[in-house]
């Protein structure tokens, strides 16, 4: 018996006293399973979180805490109006998040976006699934298939699944996962930009959660700048793929800056590199031909992350070609960016409804592994496996989302709401970001008031708007049959 498994008995022991209910197991302690033991544990049903680091680290996590962010610090947009991840964060906070209830313990400046420190915000997440009653967190590598014993698990691996356990997976399924590649960004000293180039500024002025509406440091391109820079990208010396890995794709959401700069010279000027919204205070007459924008990535200020510059540039190339942007000459760099690795499993064809796996029903999957993209996207669908679990443990029904809100858009597009290509032995199932294009169309399309059509940027908004109202109101009504189905039980 190994010390981890004698660790782990004891602490069954300890819970068996509070509750004779038997522990659900979730393997991962990423933000999909640190929410989904939250869930698990604040519905009385105690939980076992098993975390391999920092017994075992991964190509791209620096710390053993539970839900460390290794990408981008932001949780995206924070417009619940008008945004599908803004009104995914407002139903999370509604179905008591812990994620989001750290996130926003821990908000930084960004806009109106929703970005957090994010050591202060992994220690937070640590801390408090630490000194729950319920829940016990085991350091221990899972490298197969939940054993016997375990009446209900999930897994919460999300994109870097051991080896040894995705082949488990893999065996169990008869299918191969999907994989595609991360890149995550570089993040730059502060002290280290030159202001007197630079300035502070909102795309658009905007203020978010915690912000101001000049939460982003702007560096801006002259045209000749811009495309000697581009040059530079497509020319540089990028990490070189493994033999296995060179068919792998990358995800559209998270491209590698030099990917973008491949794809046509003005790319990166219509995408993370655009000078909309923006005017230079240092030469208001002068319009940028091009801006980098670094979004604040710690509660001090001290740290800035660039914001859509995921690459796999060589770590030498990197200093070299990102210190040619005005303002980031004499940069000084907190962390290179880097490339790994995603997995991600077949779950249209292979979860049910309650993301359960058809195959072996006492084993729900939840985050990244099923094929959502974000960490918001990642959190939620870990809230709903804690849900899902917690209420078959204590013998309870539950109800399933309703397609019109965001948690039940990007659930139904997961377990069953994609449609396969035609094309015979073509898999078409890719992470997915929540998007409106999810949810169930409007019955009716909301007009002026003076009765007549709407068009163009009025038609977009008021559309949005609808959307958000009705996925509002029919969240309300499933949280109050929800509480009336359990009063009955």
């Amino acid at each position: 018996m190994t010390s981890g498994g004698l660790i782990r008995r004891r602490g069954f022991r300890y819970r068996m006293a509070m509750t004779s209910l038997e522990p659900i197991h979730v393997v991962g302690g990423g933000l999909a399973g640190s929410e989904a033991a939250w869930q698990i544990a604040n519905a009385g049903v105690p939980v076992v979180l098993h975390e391999m680091r920092p017994v075992r680290g991964t190509e791209a996590h620096k710390t053993g805490g539970l839900a460390e962010l290794v990408c981008s610090n932001s949780f995206r947009s924070d417009d619940a109006e008008a945004n599908a991840v803004g009104l995914l964060h407002q139903e999370m906070r509604a179905l008591s998040s812990l994620i989001m209830a750290q996130g926003d313990a821990h908000q930084v400046p960004a806009g109106g976006a929703l970005a957090v420190d994010r050591d202060g915000f992994s220690a937070a997440v640590t801390a408090t699934l630490e000194a729950h009653p319920l829940a016990t967190i085991v350091r221990e590598e899972i490298t197969g298939l939940p054993p016997a014993e375990w009446s209900s698990a999930i897994i919460a691996t999300g994109p870097l699944t051991s080896p040894a356990l995705a082949k488990a997976i893999r065996g169990l399924t008869g299918e191969q996962e999907l994989a595609f590649f991360d890149a995550i960004a570089p993040i730059v000293y502060r002290e280290t930009i030159d202001m007197g180039v630079a300035w502070f500024q909102s795309r658009y002025d905007k203020s978010g959660p915690g912000g101001t509406g000049a939460d982003y440091v702007n560096c801006p391109l002259t045209r000749e700048q811009y495309e000697r820079f581009v040059d530079a990208l497509v020319a540089g010396d990028k990490t070189a793929f493994k033999e296995w890995e060179a068919s792998t794709p990358y995800f559209d959401g998270c491209l590698p800056v030099e990917v973008m700069a491949e794809r046509g010279p003005e790319t990166l000027r219509h995408g993370p590199m655009k000078p909309f919204g923006l005017t230079n205070s240092h030469k208001p007459d002068e319009n940028p031909y091009a801006v980098v924008q670094l979004r604040q990535d710690n509660a001090l200020g001290t740290l800035f992350n660039m914001v859509g510059f995921q690459t796999k540039l060589k770590h030498g190339e990197q200093t070299r070609i990102f210190r040619t942007i005005p303002g980031l000459e004499k940069a000084e760099f907190a962390r290179l960016g880097g490339l790994h690795r995603n997995t991600y499993i077949n779950s249209p064809r292979l979860l049910d409804a309650t993301l359960r796996l058809k195959a072996m029903p006492s084993l729900r999957f939840a985050g990244q592994i099923t094929g959502c993209e974000g960490y918001v996207e990642s959190a939620a669908v870990g809230l709903m496996a804690g849900r899902f679990a917690a209420a078959e443990r204590l013998g309870r029904s539950i109800r399933p989302l309703p397609a019109t809100t965001a948690l039940g858009a990007l659930i139904h597009h997961i377990t069953g709401g994609h449609i396969e290509t035609v094309e015979e032995g073509s898999r078409s199932f890719q992470p997915m970001n929540v998007n409106f294009g999810l949810f169930p169309p409007l019955e009716s399309m909301p007009k002026a008031e003076d009765g007549k059509r709407l068009r163009g940027t009025a038609k977009a908004i008021a559309k949005k708007k609808a959307l958000t109202d009705r996925a509002r109101a029919d969240l309300s009504a499933w949280l109050v049959g929800q509480a009336l189905n359990i009063a009955a039980e």
